[in-house]
């Protein structure tokens, strides 16, 4: 097996994934990880045409003293006899606008994957390799670049003068506390109106009944109204009146005649 992938990143930022084992698992497309197992280990499905085989198995990278990795796998179908193994070597080198990733090395299978057509299983290892490398570029990290200072954020000196203080020292003085109030106003008077006393006088000696109803005196007591005499009473004291008189004048005329 011989084949070639391009990744558009640098071959040193290629290297160091290949030598981290989380970003390779995570390179490995449609790999499901067991939990608490090695880093490189869980089940795989692979479409082979109009077929699929799910596989448990697990992978080892290692880096070489020449700087190429090692790649060693085995695995057995999740449901069937059948088994793969794996023995490849992968290289980096130096491309225009990246790097190229060389991959070479032998694989043996039995099991479903001998009953499909060759064509088919050679196709889908293709595909596999593709799919890696280019997940493999895209948990490279490039390093952030510093970004050069702006005009904007060159810090402005502060100014000789404080315009501020300038203002300050031209502003009137503010309003002074007005003058404190004497005591004495708010003191209480030391004797009474005179008309409070009287009303005091008139009060003493006498029960709550007749102070809570008596009439308010002084300028606080009511106007009495107006009375009105309408024609009707007039006339209703002149009759007796009038025959009273005319009685006494009958009496007196009968004394005068009896004296003669």
């Amino acid at each position: 097996m011989e084949h070639e992938v391009f990744v558009p990143v640098p071959p040193a930022h290629l290297r160091d994934a290949l030598a981290d084992p989380a970003r390779v698992a995570r390179a490995v497309p449609g790999l499901q990880q067991d939990a608490g197992a090695a880093p490189v280990s869980g089940r795989l499905k692979v479409r082979v045409g109009s077929h699929s085989v799910t596989y448990r198995g697990t992978v080892r990278v290692t880096a070489q003293d020449d700087g190429t990795y090692t790649a060693e796998g085995d695995a057995t179908e999740a449901r069937g006899t059948g088994s793969v193994k794996l023995a490849l070597t992968l290289r980096v080198s130096e491309a225009d606008g990246g790097c190229t990733l060389a991959v070479e090395g032998t694989a043996s299978a039995d099991g479903r994957l001998m009953e499909l057509p060759a064509d088919s299983v050679a196709a889908a290892a293709t595909r596999l390799l593709d799919r890696f490398a280019e997940n493999l570029g895209t948990t490279v990290t490039a390093p952030e670049e510093t970004p050069e200072p702006s005009v904007l954020d060159t810090e402005v000196p502060p100014p000789a003068l404080d315009p501020v203080a300038e203002v300050d020292d031209l502003l009137p003085d503010p309003t002074p506390d007005p003058a404190p109030i004497p005591a004495e106003i708010y003191a209480e008077p030391s004797e009474p109106p005179a008309e409070a006393a009287h009303a005091r006088r008139t009060m003493i000696g006498r029960s709550a009944e007749e102070v809570d109803h008596a009439p308010p005196r002084g300028r606080y007591a009511p106007v009495p109204a107006p009375q009105t005499i309408s024609p009707g009473s007039s006339l209703r004291w002149a009759a007796p009146a009038a025959a009273l008189a005319l009685a006494s004048a009958i009496v007196v005329t009968r004394a005068l005649r009896k004296r003669r």
